[in-house]
């Protein structure tokens, strides 16, 4: 199954964003982005174990994960390819930035939203034992998951085990500690997130060497949901198109 699922065609796009959902999320969560010009296409990306890739085994692994994917935004890199990650998407959107450096397909810039600096180290133990109502009660107070999930059990079942496996693979992931990107990378924040603050997001500044820049939202965990950055994605698009395939 594709990677990549296209939100709309712009044959005349300057360039392209490439969208990681957050943990329990799918591609569908960016089904609506589209630049209003038409000039930028948005691709979302296709997480194993959920909707078209329900057959799937899910991913247990933020680096196997971004490996996964890579080729596939290799494949789009005739111009320039951004990439966008929201909450742990973030995290996945940065191990695939490696990688596509690495390959000689650097992104023009990484969009990071209500994601703290990547981790030094892996979370406490905890969520094996949490329960699915556990899990997902606190998915839906961050407000990026329907509540009739709390109220359907057979949602919740169908739900529960990408949601469990993306919480594990997010506290299991920590970044090696010199890993850093060399594009720019973009923070948006939230000014009500209960989950990342300011000084969490800043961190991302220790994580690439191409500059930083942080942006104050209003909304909360799940700003994006009701006011997609659309305009900040047309407004500091990258630069330079690249061509080279990633090594597979």
């Amino acid at each position: 199954m594709a990677w990549l699922q296209r939100t709309r065609v712009a044959p005349g796009a300057a360039f392209r964003v490439v969208c990681f959902p957050h943990a329990g999320g799918t591609a569908a969560f960016f089904r609506h982005w589209a630049s209003p010009g038409g000039r930028f296409e948005v691709y979302a990306v296709r997480y194993p174990g959920r909707a078209e890739r329900a057959a799937e085994p899910c991913a247990t692994d933020v680096r196997d994960l971004a490996a996964g994917v890579a080729p596939a935004i290799a494949a789009l890199a005739d111009r320039p390819v951004a990439l966008f990650g929201h909450s742990m998407g973030a995290w996945a959107a940065f191990e695939t930035a490696l990688l596509l450096e690495r390959g000689g397909v650097p992104p023009s810039r990484l969009f990071v939203s209500g994601a703290s600096a990547p981790p030094p180290r892996p979370a406490p133990a905890g969520l094996e034992t949490a329960s699915p109502d556990e899990l997902a009660t606190t998915l839906v107070r961050l407000g990026g998951t329907d509540p009739a999930l709390l109220d359907d059990p057979g949602l919740l079942d169908r739900y529960f085990p990408y949601i469990r496996a993306d919480l594990l693979m997010a506290s299991r992931y920590a970044a090696r500690p010199a890993d850093r990107v060399g594009c720019p990378v973009t923070g948006v924040l939230g000014d009500a997130d209960p989950v990342t603050g300011p000084g969490q997001a800043s961190g991302w500044s220790h994580r690439t060497t191409g500059g930083f820049r942080q942006l104050v939202v209003p909304g909360g965990h799940f700003y994006l949901a009701d006011d997609p950055p659309l305009a900040l994605l047309d407004a500091e698009p990258a630069s330079s198109p690249r061509t080279a395939p990633i090594p597979t």
